[in-house]
């Protein structure tokens, strides 16, 4: 029976409900829903207007409402009288086709027809900055290398322990924080769950982050590039298939190759043979493509893939197995739709499962050094329209992931890249101007 949100804001001391669903381009939207109303909300949903968020939606399209999942309500540990609940998009008693979150329940309900479900976890990585953006929040990070610096980290430590704290109080299992590569970059690494449940906890991880930093007088981003001389803003998924009891791991074969089974490659496969599409999905921005086929950065390395490649323990490879059992995907950045990001990996690899699909051969080699020696190996898509116009083409990728959200998703992607190509840059007018 799911939770009597009524009832869980009585015994909770809750006085409002963030009433929350995720569009398309990864924005959370919200109705703040007093208690003594949620019974009702519970029952109808919270009632919005689609064409006001980013679906592809009309200002004659009825109303949508999103229905909680009352099971995944998270109480804010910062703001105790403050309930955040993921919803799921209907319109006149049907689910909305387009919405992230019910694309990712379709992709599972396939898998669990399969008898598997996948779980993740992530590694979301993130700068803390001033206010208005133009610089990192720290004036002495200036470190050439400053991963793991521990000096860095503790000047921040007000910020980052008080998000590891209220990760601790929500049950998540976080177990290390760091300073990330570039200058003013964090990590936060927490347990792995079922990718529903993951996809939940990363959305609400960006609004506890950004509110907690506001709380600092700082301010967070996600975004994939922000500075060009540094390292970007990746999320990384570490992805395995289990049974659906969630008892055993299918991706493990302690006999396999470095520890991952038949199952494992041919999901791999599926995901290697889908990689250039995906990349619509994973890297959604146009800054994205800034951070994946980036120059070398002032650490040396910009710890992003440019070639859809895998590898062992190996992170220039776009999938690395760092452990027997799972993958890790570098492809994906800060900007990815929680719930997309994780539809995406899932239906690429069903996809491999029912084709056997080879990923093809294990590349030990370093991919920043001596990846021009390797031939055949494809390149990932060097801006977001050519991202768009592969996922278009990719007709198996698009099916599984909805035909109405497929076009939607392309339709509003592909107006994101003509506003940007139609921004004059000061680059253009300073190397143009005197033609």
């Amino acid at each position: 029976m799911a939770t009597d949100l009524a009832k869980y804001a009585e015994d909770n001391g809750v006085k409002f409900f963030l009433m929350n669903f995720t569009d398309l381009f990864g924005t959370q939207r919200s109705k703040l829903v007093p208690a003594s109303a949620i019974s009702g909300m519970q029952k109808s949903g919270a009632g919005f207007a689609g064409f006001a968020a980013w679906l592809d939606m009309t200002p004659a399209h009825p109303d949508m409402f999103a229905i909680p999942d009352a099971d995944a309500v998270i109480q804010l540990p910062w703001k105790p009288e403050l309930a955040w609940i993921p919803g799921d998009l209907y319109m006149e008693g049907q689910k909305v086709a387009q919405a992230p979150r019910n694309v990712l329940q379709s992709v599972i309900a396939e898998a669990t027809k399969q008898g598997f479900v996948m779980k993740a976890g992530v590694e979301p990585e993130f700068h803390l900055i001033n206010e208005d953006g133009t610089a990192i929040s720290d004036e002495r990070d200036t470190q050439e290398k400053p991963c793991y610096d521990q000096s860095a980290l503790m000047r921040r430590y007000d910020v980052i322990s008080e998000i590891c704290t209220t990760m601790i109080e929500l049950g998540w299992g976080p177990y290390q924080n760091d300073h990330e590569d570039a200058n003013g970059q964090f990590e936060i690494n927490w347990d792995f769950y079922e990718c529903l449940k993951t996809a939940d906890q990363l959305c609400f991880f960006r609004f506890m982050v950004k509110s907690i930093a506001e709380k600092h007088g700082l301010r967070a981003t996600f975004m994939p590039k922000p500075f060009g001389h540094l390292t970007g803003n990746g999320c990384h998924v570490h992805a395995s298939l289990w049974s659906l009891d969630e008892n055993t791991c299918l991706t493990h074969d302690p006999n396999g190759e470095l520890g991952i089974s038949e199952m494992g490659y041919q999901f791999l496969g599926g995901v290697m043979a889908h990689a250039e599409g995906l990349a619509a999905i994973t890297n959604p921005t146009v800054n994205s493509y800034k951070r994946i086929n980036a120059p070398v950065t002032t650490s040396g390395a910009t710890w992003a893939p440019d070639t859809i490649t895998y590898g062992g323990n190996n992170r220039t490879h776009m999938v690395r197995v760092p452990d027997e059992g799972r993958f890790e995907f570098r492809l994906a950045d800060g900007a990815a739709n929680p719930y997309l990001l994780m539809a995406g990996f899932l239906a690429a690899g069903l996809d491999g499962l029912e084709k056997k699909a080879d990923p093809g051969k294990r590349l030990d080699i370093d991919m920043y050094a001596e990846g021009h020696k390797v031939r055949g190996a494809k390149k990932l898509p060097l801006y977001l329209i050519d991202a768009i116009r592969l996922f278009a083409k990719d007709k198996v990728l698009c099916a599984a992931l909805g035909d109405e959200f497929s076009k939607a998703y392309i339709k509003l992607k592909t107006n994101d890249w003509n506003q940007y190509s139609q921004h004059l840059t000061q680059w253009e007018r300073d190397t143009t101007l005197d033609c």
